[in-house]
């Protein structure tokens, strides 16, 4: 096997990567230099932001005719997100979860879930379904608007306020921001040349490369953005990256495979990935909702949720 594709994606992969960084702070740096609240910023764009590899992956997989790399990258992004990343994290460090916010979309991210599989029960994902979906994210950031408008006493509205970027001019900030852009163009175009590419040399299905190889790389920004706040202590911004990254998968990646090329599916996605994903967000409401109190995701229930996404993986390629 010729070793290009796997250099594409590499290459991709970090263009993506540092791209969706230098996108985050030059819009959160300008956001802040329009007296944009940090609780709008971190909800919003912040979260825009690390879901862009996985919008522009998609969208550009099922514009050059290869829908179910898009679909592949949605609900592997989100199995990524809380089965690998939760999971890492919660290994390295307890979290905990006091966010009134993030309580009230955990049965949002449920909902949304629940939605975008009755949407496709159909074994087609089509124009109408991406309309519903995009129509969905619209009303969601608007919710999303008022209740970080209305919960600035939350904890996790001084944590994002400790995460904002340092003040920066808007023409440097604005520079960032283009080349954040440009970086997400390039990378996402070379990226899904190389995934195909891949999985034509593997013999596996673009869902499946879709699925795992540019699941786990478009879902890095997420990973550093969950370790790093771990880290300092910042419990709630872990956990509420990978909860509106995955509103932003189910509802925007996965939109837009429907909207530029509608095409059926492969079966499993309903038989398989979805009632993977549906599992794995029951599990993280159950671990992070809190019913007595705050919820708390303790080490041994990360060492589950990272078991549960490499018997996954490991089922996907087993099964061809």
């Amino acid at each position: 096997m010729s070793t290009l594709p796997i250099l594409a994606v590499l290459g991709g992969l970090v263009l993506l990567v540092a791209g969706a960084d230098r996108f985050v702070t030059g819009a959160a740096a300008l956001a802040r230099n329009l007296g944009v609240a940090p609780m709008v910023v971190g909800l919003t764009i912040v979260g825009f932001g690390t879901s862009a590899p996985e919008m522009l992956v998609s969208g550009i997989a099922a514009w050059q005719g290869n829908p179910g790399l898009g679909i592949g990258n949605a609900l592997g992004s989100n199995v990524t997100n809380i089965a690998l990343i939760i999971g890492a994290t919660a290994v390295l460090r307890p979290l905990r979860v006091r966010s009134l916010t993030l309580r009230r979309e955990l049965p949002v991210l449920m909902a949304v879930t629940l939605a975008a599989l009755a949407l496709m029960a159909d074994g087609h994902l089509g124009r109408l379904d991406g309309a519903l979906l995009m129509g969905g994210l619209a009303l969601l950031l608007y919710a999303v608007l008022l209740l970080a408008r209305r919960d600035r006493r939350d904890p996790l509205a001084a944590e994002f306020a400790a995460e904002m970027p340092a003040a920066m001019p808007t023409g440097r900030a604005l520079l960032w921001l283009a080349a954040g852009l440009a970086g997400l163009l390039i990378g996402s175009r070379v990226l899904v040349w190389g995934a195909v590419a891949l999985a034509q040399a593997l013999g596996v299905s673009d869902l499946v490369i879709g699925l795992t190889v540019v699941a786990v790389g478009t879902s890095l920004p997420e990973l550093a953005a969950s370790v790093a706040g771990a880290l300092k202590g910042e419990d709630d911004i872990a956990v509420g990256n990978v909860i509106g990254s995955n509103m932003f998968n189910l509802l925007a990646v996965l939109g837009l495979p429907g909207l530029i090329r509608p095409a059926p599916f492969e079966p499993a996605v309903l038989t398989r990935d979805f009632p993977v994903l549906i599992a794995l967000t029951i599990a993280l409401f159950a671990m992070a909702y809190g019913f007595r109190g705050e919820g708390r995701i303790n080490r041994w229930e990360g060492l589950l949720l990272l078991a549960a996404f490499v018997a996954y993986d490991y089922t996907l390629y087993a099964g061809g």
